[in-house]
């Protein structure tokens, strides 16, 4: 166990390499009751999620979610987020947990002149990610709810093991399965549901190597205040034709740097570690681990625009010595 973002984590149950391959073979679950949860409610709450986010909302269907962006004034991010679309003038939002005080005040700052509401929900939200190959069955035999034959992204009200919980089929490990959103204090029954119907209990160190093997970005490494989205794999966020905040910004200029996967032979890279070539540094790691999968070493890392593209041969410095790296398409696995 360890402090993160005022709780209490736990970052291995057995061993992070175990978990890891419980939910790339059957099924995991994450207590991500830490994250943060915003209500944005009224007659103008889509115009001022879409001056708020990158991506666009307006494309957002009743019961369907999308991943998207919170844009600083500067051209970097406040931080990425989910938007859950949970009735016709209220959507859910779903923040990083380090960044729940910053995302408020930031939405806070930019609400003028629209007719919304919002709310700060966090405490009022367990979460429980269940993920895995098996996972929708495992958990389709504790609900009396249709959720096999639910896409990608949809979101629904049903009931788990008893509870009325809220269903998204969304999730951060490149793995089909449910982020179950479930009232605190029935909480601890639904997560005891699920270890008896044989879910692994998983914890912080699993779900990044998993999201890092999946290619997804963790807020505070591969994206910061300082970083564009446009400098990344997940420039796609970008829905440039529309207004939002700092949109001059954003667009001002070429990426010196651009957010790349690396896949490195005879040790395991880390965040901060040196990429080099040619004995110069040409840009650093944002975050590296041993990819229970692949059985090598992966990270993400900026470099230099010119050293970008796919198969460019670099090195990464690890603790002294040189490790010959390769830049590769993310995500590093296929999954699904």
């Amino acid at each position: 166990m360890v402090p993160f973002a005022g709780y209490e984590m736990p970052i291995q149950y057995t061993s992070i390499t175990s978990e890891h391959l419980a939910v790339r073979g059957l099924a995991g679950m994450f207590d991500v009751s830490h994250m943060g949860e915003f209500w944005i409610r009224g007659p103008g709450a889509l115009a001022f999620l879409q001056y708020a986010t990158l991506n666009d909302v307006s494309k957002l269907k009743v019961g369907r979610a999308q991943y998207s962006m919170l844009p600083n004034a500067r051209g970097g991010l406040v931080d990425d987020i989910y938007i859950y679309r949970t009735g016709e003038s209220e959507y859910l939002m779903v923040v990083n947990a380090a960044n729940i005080e910053k995302d408020w005040a930031h939405l806070n700052s930019l609400k003028a002149g629209f007719e919304v509401e919002l709310e700060n929900a966090s405490d009022f939200f367990a979460l429980i990610a269940v993920q895995g190959p098996q996972a929708v069955a495992k958990l389709q035999k504790l609900s009396d709810t249709d959720l096999v034959s639910r896409k990608k992204n949809d979101t629904f009200m049903g009931k788990l093991s008893g509870k009325w919980v809220r269903f998204a089929r969304t999730g951060y490990t490149g793995e089909d399965g449910y982020e179950v959103f479930v009232a605190p204090d029935e909480a601890r029954a639904v997560w005891e549901a699920l270890l008896g119907a044989e879910v692994t209990p998983c914890g912080l160190g699993a779900r990044d190597t998993l999201r890092l093997e999946a290619g997804f970005p963790l807020y505070g490494h591969e994206l910061t205040d300082e970083t564009s989205p446009l400098c990344t794999p997940f420039s796609w966020v970008v829905k440039s034709q529309k207004e939002f905040h700092g949109k001059e910004a954003l667009l001002k200029g070429p990426c010196e740097r651009q957010l790349v996967g690396l896949q490195v032979e005879g040790g395991i890279p880390r965040e901060g570690y040196r990429v080099m070539q040619g004995g110069q540094e040409v840009g650093i790691l944002t975050s590296g681990t041993h990819s229970p999968v692949l059985k090598k070493g992966i990270g993400m890392a900026y470099v230099k625009s010119d050293l970008a593209q796919v198969g460019t041969s670099l090195e990464v410095e690890i603790r002294g010595r040189m490790a010959s790296a390769t830049v590769v398409e993310t995500p590093f696995v296929k999954l699904q």
